[in-house]
């Protein structure tokens, strides 16, 4: 691994760019709630007004990347059609919307008399975003670092730098023009500050990674920053004895092929083995009509498929037209197989027995755990936090699609009036502990 890739040291350059953001991140964490609206507003306002030249500079990355002959999952997501461009612009001024995540009082309790501890909600610092492909993170993962009062240092992949250099100066424009540091939002460029970035601990609070599970795995050993993201998107849908099976059949499909590239469909469908042929028999010309190449076990085979699956298939995220079927005899069967290879993502179930489903959400420690509807709902929009940052699959929070309340921690505050510990020693002073 580090031989593929190398941590250097920052470069002045580097070091300056970092020193600007986090100044700006500072500045940032004392503004009013109205002034980071405000920001947002404006935002959205530049990028569109610059929209045909970003749209002009994707088309530019989008061709040279299909001459370099990259992925068709790189491709899917380094497209930026207009209606996307839109709907990012929308989500912009949708998390001005949202509740502010700052200053909220979790905690306000009198310890004695004179002695009030709060506990509130305060901006992380600075996030560092490393991603692939994807020019609409940008605008997605900027308006939540400035809505949550953070600045963001961003680095997308080459193949898109033209797109992103043009989203970014609009954002920048958009931000001097309320008012607040253009420097809040940065972006590097080169394959080199990227990995610097892994050695910016003095500078950047919180790692981001959304890219290749190689790379995601790579940060997550070589920085001593804390990293919040996942390496893996293998998530599963299993068809229950008592599933509803023109359900099944729609949602299993959506999962699948409403966005293959996406970390959210699933890659592997589990089936009872009761009503595998029953299921089979429609799914597979329904997949097929889809392009959608299915690869199953030895039972699956027998009831049509054509393609054999190995013990590689079942911790494979395709990110493509390709889906992995496994047929089980029980629940029980299913739920081993989803804690053995699931990426702890999304997994689902579908079924018309409440309480088989609810023994699979409880067993199953996913993000998220989905009961007859698709795994592609998981999503920061979709759960109405207005956009994501990236999705984390750890088991301590934030956990699933991270949205402003993941962007902040919180600190203590307390206020007294000369209250010093020895006078509860010496019984002076008692502890009251109420709740205010």
């Amino acid at each position: 691994m580090a031989n593929i890739f190398e941590v250097p040291q920052p470069s002045n350059d580097l070091l300056e760019k970092a020193g600007k953001v986090r100044l700006a991140s500072i500045e940032i964490s004392q503004t009013e709630n109205q002034n980071r609206i405000k920001a947002l507003n404006f935002m959205a306002d530049y990028l569109e007004k610059n929209s045909i030249e970003i749209l002009e500079a994707n088309d530019a990355d989008y061709s040279s990347a299909q001459k370099k002959g990259i992925s068709s999952a790189l491709l899917s997501r380094l497209k930026l059609s207009k209606a996307k461009l839109n709907s990012g612009i929308k989500g912009v001024r949708k998390v001005g919307e949202l509740a502010d995540p700052v200053n909220q009082v979790q905690i306000k309790r009198e310890l004695s008399k004179g002695l009030i501890l709060e506990r509130k909600t305060v901006p992380i610092g600075v996030l560092g975003v490393i991603f692939e492909s994807r020019p609409d993170a940008v605008m997605q993962i900027s308006s939540l670092a400035i809505r949550s009062g953070n600045g963001v240092m961003l680095k997308g992949g080459s193949e898109a730098n033209l797109t992103n250099t043009s989203i970014v100066k609009a954002l920048q424009e958009g931000l001097n023009e309320s008012g607040l540091n253009k420097n809040a939002v940065s972006l590097l460029t080169s394959r080199k500050d990227s990995m610097a970035m892994l050695n910016l601990e003095k500078y950047i609070n919180l790692i981001i990674p959304r890219g290749s599970n190689e790379l995601v795995k790579f940060i997550q050993e070589n920085t001593r920053i804390p990293v919040l993201g996942h390496a893996d998107g293998i998530c599963h849908l299993f068809i229950d004895i008592e599933a509803n099976l023109e359900m099944a059949l729609s949602v299993a499909l959506d999962s699948k092929i409403q966005y293959p590239a996406a970390c959210n469909a699933i890659e592997t469908l589990l089936v009872h083995k009761d009503i595998a042929p029953a299921f089979l028999e429609k799914a597979i010309p329904l997949f097929n009509s889809n392009d959608v190449k299915l690869i199953g076990d030895k039972r699956s085979v027998e009831l049509g498929l054509k393609y054999e699956a190995s013990l590689e298939d079942w911790e494979t995220e395709y990110l493509d037209l390709i889906l992995s079927i496994k047929i089980v005899d029980d629940l029980e069967e299913a739920i081993t197989h989803i804690q053995k290879y699931s990426s702890k993502h999304t997994d689902g179930i579908i079924t018309e027995n409440a309480n088989t489903a609810n023994k699979f959400m409880n067993l199953i420690d996913s993000a998220g755990v989905f009961h007859n509807c698709s795994t592609r709902f998981a999503d920061g929009f979709r759960y109405g936090f207005g956009a994501e940052v990236g999705i984390s699959t750890q088991t301590l929070p934030p956990r699933g699609p991270v949205g402003l309340e993941g962007l902040v921690t919180y600190k203590y505050f307390l206020k007294g009036d000369g209250n010093i510990v020895d006078d509860f020693s010496s019984g002076k002073a008692i502890y009251t502990h109420k709740d205010l």
